[in-house]
């Protein structure tokens, strides 16, 4: 938290160009998109990241 309260007093104290700022908001607006887009619609199964079983050893 503190680390994001430095960023923030930083960028008061100097804001960002007008491009930087739309590089920010731009990934600000996909983030937030991908969110909703697993939250609401959810991912299809071949983009789902399932880790493959372990293969294991047989019992004795």
């Amino acid at each position: 938290m503190d680390r994001m309260l430095f960023f923030m007093w930083r960028i008061l104290r100097r804001p960002p160009s007008r491009t930087g700022l739309i590089v920010m908001l731009v990934a600000l607006a996909l983030a937030i998109g991908l969110v909703l887009v697993e939250r609401y619609v959810g991912w299809p199964d071949w983009m789902r990241v399932d880790r493959p079983p372990r293969p294991r050893l047989p019992h004795l």
